[in-house]
């Protein structure tokens, strides 16, 4: 079952990139090491520059994968957010209760990180640290709408459609289901963030997980309107 699931790909949308960086080792080398710099200087200061210092190669090698240091964010925004579709199909696929379906949802998209060794290039958990901080500069630019029609975002509102789904099974009445979905999964980086920075205005801790909060939130969203 582990090499069946280890040669799954987790699709991107192609013109995110300019060529295919899962096609080489070099392509490889620079998403694990762009994941490692990006989490550990940030994406302001983070560049191709150092990027290649970092990985022993030309910074125009690192141009002919991608044409801007955005469009490399976009294609880890876009692989975190297959990567967690792909839970998501995976781990809510055989519940037939849609109660507990909706909960493993919720589960899925608020929980703490764990590294996932069927894609060893990928560290998942620095991966979702940049995620939590970075997560909205992919999108919040000039030209949004415009990557937005060639599909650039496409696995991140795949993830809301399949929550959004899951929230309709469990209940039909319920009128808002994308907002109420969209809004989980963003909420629940901000709560990751703040529970780590700013302590003073969360309840979320170590205990009582962004994931316990969502829960309860939505069950009683739900519950209010039947």
């Amino acid at each position: 079952m582990r090499k069946l699931l280890s040669n799954i790909k987790i699709e991107i949308p192609e013109g995110i990139y300019l060529k295919d960086p899962e096609s080489s080792s070099l392509g490889k080398r620079i998403v694990e090491n762009s994941i490692i710099l990006i989490e550990k200087c940030g994406f302001e200061d983070f560049n191709f520059k150092k990027l290649g210092k970092e990985i022993g190669s030309n910074e125009s090698s690192i141009y002919r994968y991608f044409e801007s240091k955005h469009k490399l964010l976009i294609y880890l925004t876009s692989w975190y957010w297959g990567w967690i579709e792909y839970q998501l199909v995976m781990e809510t696929f055989s519940i037939n209760i849609s109660k507990d379906k909706l909960k493993k949802a919720i589960e899925v998209v608020t929980r703490t990180t764990k590294q996932d060794s069927n894609y060893s290039h990928i560290n998942e958990v620095l991966l979702n640290q940049i995620i939590i901080n970075e997560n909205s500069k992919s999108y919040s630019t000039k030209n949004v709408d415009n990557e937005n029609k060639e599909g650039y975002f496409m696995t991140y509102k795949q993830v809301v459609q399949r929550v959004s789904e899951i929230i309709t099974n469990y209940d039909v009445t319920y009128e808002y289901p994308l907002s109420l979905a969209s809004t989980v999964i963003e909420s629940s980086l901000h709560q990751q963030f703040i529970k780590v920075h700013f302590k003073s205005i969360t309840n979320c801790n170590d205990t009582a997980t962004p994931t316990h909060f969502f829960t309860d939130i939505i069950f009683k969203t739900l519950t209010n309107a039947k």
